[in-house]
């Protein structure tokens, strides 16, 4: 299906693309910029920068495919990533040879799955789908330790968040409600309508954790025909109605709660079986349904429905008036401020309404906003570890290698992706992120980052900052390379003073550098 015509941003009354505003748009709306991204800003204007990014089909993004290739084993299908790193057949002991060879050949994966996220952060050219990507897959969060999860979070972020990441939020939402990542991690693949009986033919299920590690259970004793089967599981509900759509605030009841939990019941999933056979899918039980009737938020569903009423309980959320204020609250947090101003909110829920939850046109008005450009907001973020590492190598033009290694800085920052055990996804608030060991540490990436020695990246400095035995002209190119020319006279002044003694250009350099980086004219956006 081709994409829809873009919607020029050309009409709208920006400011003058000079440098500072271009840093401050890829600054908000990318990872930070690469070498050449001002200049190419500058040429197309920020209105055809948009443009450009709104639709990222239309972007050729060598870059980006290129980084992911090293780490291509994460975007294998769940199913092949089950059969080749699954539990042996028949299960196993714990301290068996082929139990521990299958914890580590699952930790690798990991890495992987983690590394395929950062790479292209990093090195792709569709910048703004890559912060929506890491947006939505922070507000739909999912954790990569638990059970299945483990060979589904990539596909999840592959198959429900990237393609609707600038859609229409709707289509989110069912992509994310019907995953089976999404399923297994907040357990709505274990809930049932109580007292429903499950049919005598029990396909293929998963047993305990044992060890850190998923075993089948043994030997295929379905329960006897007819079996009872207990258990109304509330916990996506409650997450779906809190954090996915109406936010805390969004008025619903206990009650909404377990009627929104009944009309998802036999919303589950396929999985493969002995030899690899099937695959991981969404797969709607008939016989784990609740068909009485329900109400949720005062609207009634009519007893004998089924996967139907999902499907509309899912529009009324995504259509629901609290739903466009919680995400607009959330999206001006993202890109303006911590506590964001009422008038982008209030910009941002008028866009969602009109566009029927059209995440570009929610975009387009928040960024047209004088909240966005106002000069207060600047600095009013302070980056997360994510925007910070990703945001560090992108500006020195490095390149991440074909390891794993440069996931270990976010680990050290407690910001690894997938790995937020919580549904309520990593927090982005600078409160939650600044304190005085974060920040040595993260001055502690960027000397290594600047020297070269940070393991997982290549870096050439020569070809961001050349070489000066002139401190104060070392300082200009800092100045213009790190922070756009917008450093302020207090941090350029602290880099000269802290460089002055220092024997040689090469030392120098990667000091200017480092503390460039590790200023708040840069960690802060």
């Amino acid at each position: 299906m081709p994409a829809p015509a873009p919607v020029s941003m050309r009409s709208i009354a920006f400011p003058p693309a000079d440098s500072a505003n271009a840093a401050h748009l890829l600054n908000r709306l990318a990872f930070g910029p690469r070498p050449g991204d001002v200049a190419h800003l500058l040429a197309v204007g920020i209105g055809g920068w948009l443009d450009e990014q709104l639709y990222p089909d239309r972007i050729r993004d060598t870059a980006g495919e290129a980084a992911l290739q090293p780490h291509a084993i994460a975007l294998r299908s769940p199913r092949d990533l089950f059969a080749e790193y699954g539990p042996p057949p028949g299960g196993a002991r714990s301290d068996t040879v082929a139990h521990r060879q299958m914890a580590e050949a699952n930790r690798d994966v990991a890495g992987h799955v983690m590394m395929s996220a950062l790479a292209r952060h990093v090195a792709s050219d569709r910048q703004l789908l890559e912060v929506m990507t890491d947006f939505w897959t922070n507000h739909f969060n999912v954790f990569l330790g638990k059970a299945a999860d483990r060979w589904l979070t990539a596909d999840f972020v592959e198959h429900a968040i990237r393609p609707h990441a600038l859609g229409k939020f709707e289509d989110l939402l069912v992509a994310t409600a019907q995953h089976p990542a999404m399923l297994i991690y907040l357990d709505n693949a274990q809930s049932v309508a109580p007292g429903a009986r499950r049919p005598a033919a029990r396909p293929f299920a998963f047993g305990p954790m044992r060890g850190g590690a998923m075993f089948p259970r043994p030997a295929f004793r379905p329960p006897a025909p007819g079996g009872t089967e207990t258990g109304l599981n509330e916990n996506y509900a409650r997450e779906l109605m809190e954090l996915h759509t109406l936010g805390v605030e969004g008025g619903y009841s206990q009650q909404d709660v377990v009627n929104v939990a009944r009309i998802l019941t036999g919303w589950g999933v396929t999985r493969p079986g002995p030899m690899g056979m099937g695959r991981f899918g969404f797969e709607f039980h008939d016989w784990a349904h609740d068909y009485g009737a329900k109400v949720v938020l005062g609207v009634p569903f009519p007893a004998g429905h089924g996967l139907d009423e999902g499907r509309r309980l899912l529009h009324l959320l995504a259509v629901n008036p609290a739903t466009a204020r919680h995400l607009a609250h959330k999206l001006c947090a993202r890109f303006v401020a911590d506590t964001p101003p009422d008038g982008c909110v209030d910009a941002a829920v008028v866009a969602y309404q009109r566009s029927d939850g059209d995440i570009r046109m929610v975009l387009r008005a928040i960024v047209a906003t004088l909240d966005f450009w106002a000069p207060e907001t600047r600095t009013a973020r302070f980056k997360t570890p994510l925007e910070f590492v990703a945001s560090a190598v992108r500006v020195l033009g490095a390149e991440p290698d074909t390891t794993v290694r440069l996931v270990d800085a976010l680990q050290q920052l407690g910001e690894a992706p997938f790995m937020h055990l919580a549904p309520d996804g990593y927090p982005e608030a600078a409160a939650e992120w600044m304190n005085s060991g974060a920040i040595l540490t993260r001055m502690n990436i960027v000397l290594a980052l600047a020297s070269g020695r940070l393991p997982g990246v290549v870096v050439d400095l020569d070809a961001v900052v050349p070489l000066t035995s002139d401190y104060g002209e070392l300082v200009r190119r800092v100045n213009a390379a790190i922070l756009g020319g917008q450093g302020s006279g207090h941090t350029l002044e602290v880099i000269r003073q802290q460089i002055d003694d220092l024997p040689n250009a090469v030392s120098a350099r990667t000091m200017a550098v480092a503390l460039a980086l590790g200023s708040p004219d840069f960690q802060k956006e």
